[in-house]
């Protein structure tokens, strides 16, 4: 390799670049230069180049040598990139999938070990929206709900395999969970390291597939499961539980449930975060004199005092009546509105105190202005 090319300049990135920013940089000169896209004359060099400028830079000890030596040629030489796959032998250039390059440069991408074996992959984790009750996060409660979902097939443990014996190294990497080809190209000699496609990296494989999950590991069922409602719960909480989520691959642990939970609208009252809100119809004779009245509350009726001269709206607090906090600790209140109820009928015993009782308040009032 030249040793005054200059590969961070060519992929546009810094020298103090990561890989994900290399790999970001590269993926989009190759789109853009790649003659399958871009028709001018000079894209096949320039996607050459930066095919090249990435082989060194997403690996970390070519790119050490690189930026110690400016060059990878002494110590690496035969490491070329293979450029066969894209055409180039040819002149021309074969359709490829942008998504699969950088396999085929570092094998499973940038940062890939490839004496790692693929782990096999974790469950799915899972949502379920439920609908609960004011009565629900005040008192807290146990629902009941069905899913379905994927779990490990209790035949075979998530082996896939029929029997513990069916199970042995793979045939086409030897175990290894990956397969490595070397190839001559103008540049050296290059190697490539791939993910084996018999055993999906994982370096096992089954001879025979288990008769209940054909091989998967996994089986489709509904599951019953018991939730509990904390008290204090409100519109958007969210209850997760662990492992109750799909099944993981090849006996991986499995994901997540979460329970999203929404508050179903009451009939009497209105939440606001722990604070609940309700209205009370008072006789008028009460608001003038004072008394008690019933209110309604989540754990039944309560008494509530009314001072004499209330007037319609007037908002009272019942400390500690409404939803308890979720983490504990206390509880919010229950705020009462009070309306003053108007009889629509009147006796006429009933119509003549009133008009003497107006009477009487006229008097008092022009007597606090003219006496």
């Amino acid at each position: 390799m030249p040793k005054d090319k200059d590969y961070y300049k060519i992929l546009g990135v810094s020298k103090n670049a990561t890989k994900e920013e290399v790999k970001k940089s590269y993926k989009d000169l190759a789109k853009k230069y790649h003659p399958d896209i871009n028709k001018d004359p000079d894209a096949a060099e320039k996607f050459k180049e930066v095919s090249e400028a990435a082989s060194v830079l997403g690996d970390d000890e070519k790119r050490a040598q690189y930026d110690q030596f400016g060059t990878t040629y002494d110590k690496f030489a035969g490491h070329g990139f293979d450029f066969s796959d894209f055409g180039f032998d040819s002149g021309g250039f074969e359709s490829f999938d942008f998504g699969d390059i950088f396999d085929r440069f570092f094998g499973a991408g940038f940062g890939f070990d490839p004496r790692t074996k693929r782990r096999a992959r974790r469950g799915a984790d899972l949502r379920y929206d439920m609908e609960i009750t004011l009565e629900d996060a005040f008192f807290g409660a146990e629902k009941h709900i069905s899913i379905p979902k994927t779990e490990t097939c209790d035949k075979c443990s998530g082996t896939g395999a029929e029997s513990k014996s069916d199970i042995i190294a793979c045939p086409d990497c030897n175990g290894k969970g990956t397969v490595t080809r070397t190839q001559r190209t103008p540049f050296g000699i290059f190697s490539t390291t791939t993910t084996c496609r018999k055993c999906h990296g994982q370096g096992k494989y089954n001879k025979n597939e288990c008769s209940k999950c054909d091989g998967t590991g996994v089986i489709r069922l509904t599951k019953k499961l018991e939730i509990n409602i904390p008290k204090g719960a409100e519109e958007g909480t969210n209850l997760r539980l662990t492992g109750q989520g799909e099944a993981g691959e090849k006996g991986a642990e499995p994901g997540d449930l979460y329970i999203v939970l929404h508050m179903k609208k009451h009939d009497v009252f209105e939440r606001d975060g722990d604070d609940i809100y309700t209205k009370v119809e008072i006789p008028f004779t009460i608001a003038a004199l004072g008394g008690e009245v019933e209110a309604q509350t989540l754990e039944g009726k309560a008494k509530l005092k009314i001072p004499a001269g209330t007037q319609s709206n007037t908002i009272f607090r019942m400390k500690g009546k409404g939803i308890p906090f979720l983490h504990g600790g206390g509880a919010g209140d229950e705020n009462v509105e009070v309306i003053i109820s108007i009889p629509k009928r009147l006796t006429k015993k009933q119509a003549q105190l009133l008009k003497e009782f107006e009477e009487e308040n006229k008097k008092g009032f022009l007597g606090k202005v003219f006496g």
